[in-house]
């Protein structure tokens, strides 16, 4: 990590951790704890990296502040491949992840799911330090509002129809495109569908889907289990080259980090990108696509459902109270962002970043004034 990443706000924290007997190696970021513990998820993947993974907290640090919860930001990542894990593998890694972070949870930190953790893996990582307020998205057993509940999918889908709004259009009637059918993917497609918005295409990992009649969520959802890819939906006469230039209304990111670039900017067709993966593309991009014309709606303030959910979890509310929570925050939000952004005249994340920064900054007592 480059001393380029400390700013006024963080990183306070970075832990790295390491047991060989199991193969476990990973690290915990905690960008800042002004407004409550710091809370993000644990990421699994095999090129997952501290870089990324303080981007990832301080993004949790400006969501939590905009969406006005009591947590800070904190994100953490276990350098492994769960393809070549066992199941007994993956579990002892992520047990003695757990066992190394007892110093800090739940007091400065508080896990969730993130990239191949799910309510199974948060079971395990509460189980082994014996506190069940360590961690969110645990299952339903244990008193968790699991992410298959599609909080963060919910939420992306409501950001999206204050977006549409403001552009003057309905969301009935309107067309997106989805970039990545995993959990944020598939419950956008669903939730946005039953608004009466109508899904053209779809990527994932091995290709493009577009069907400019309509793609049928459920039939897509199970092709995608049975197939292990959306390029296998019938009727699919023609795969598009790249999601990222659908002509659609919305564009909807749901997957990986930077995956809009500098050289895609002019391939865009679609009037609005709401960001529900974290970090889909630079700051720069954006400014870009914003002079294009591109409304986007930032990441941290359009998939914030998932972490109000772990707050509805953490506090022992029930689904309900989640979903109306979810609903109420998302759209205030995001109204309130745009807006401000459009009465100042500048890009949503400019707006955004202030807002949040603004709300931080009263509460943070290490900040430098």
């Amino acid at each position: 990590m480059t001393f380029e990443m400390f700013d006024v706000l963080g990183p306070q924290k970075i832990l790295e951790v390491y047991n060989p007997k199991v193969g476990m190696r990973g690290f915990v970021v905690i960008d800042n704890t002004s407004l409550g513990p710091g809370k993000g998820g644990i990421r699994m993947t095999p090129s997952v990296s501290k870089e990324e993974v303080f981007r990832l907290a301080r993004t949790m640090t400006l969501k939590n502040a905009l969406a006005e919860l009591p947590f800070g930001g904190a994100k953490s990542g276990i350098i492994a491949n769960d393809r070549d894990l066992t199941k007994q593998e993956k579990k002892a890694i992520v047990q003695a992840f757990s066992k190394a972070l007892k110093v800090v949870v739940p007091s400065e930190y508080v896990a969730a799911p993130d990239m191949n953790m799910a309510e199974e893996e948060m079971e395990w990582f509460a189980k082994a330090n014996g506190n069940n307020k360590s961690c969110t998205g645990k299952p339903k057993s244990m008193g968790g509002l699991p992410h298959e509940l599609g909080s963060t999918g919910y939420g992306v889908a409501e950001a999206t129809e204050i977006a549409l709004k403001q552009i003057g259009k309905k969301v009935k009637g309107s067309t997106f495109a989805v970039e990545g059918f995993g959990n944020v993917g598939v419950f956008t497609a669903k939730f946005l569908t039953k608004k009466g918005a109508k899904l053209i295409a779809v990527s994932d990992s091995r290709g493009c889907l577009s069907v400019p009649n309509g793609i049928e969520v459920e039939e897509l959802m199970k092709v995608k289990k049975e197939t292990g890819s959306v390029i296998n939906y019938p009727g699919n006469t023609s795969t598009c080259p790249s999601i990222i230039g659908a002509k659609v209304d919305v564009l909807i990111t749901a997957a990986i980090p930077d995956f809009i670039k500098s050289k895609d900017v002019d391939n865009v067709n679609a009037k609005i990108i709401v960001e529900g993966s974290n970090i889909p593309m630079s700051e720069k991009i954006e400014q870009m696509l914003h002079n294009k014309g591109v409304l986007i709606v930032p990441d941290f303030v359009a998939n914030a459902g998932g972490v109000i959910s772990s707050y509805v979890e953490y506090i022992g509310g029930s689904e309900k109270k989640m979903f109306e929570m979810v609903k109420e925050k998302i759209r205030k939000n995001t109204s309130f962002v745009l807006k401000t952004a459009k009465k100042s005249k500048i890009y949503p994340r400019k707006a955004a970043l202030e807002i949040a920064e603004e709300r931080i900054m009263k509460k943070c007592n290490i900040c430098k004034k």
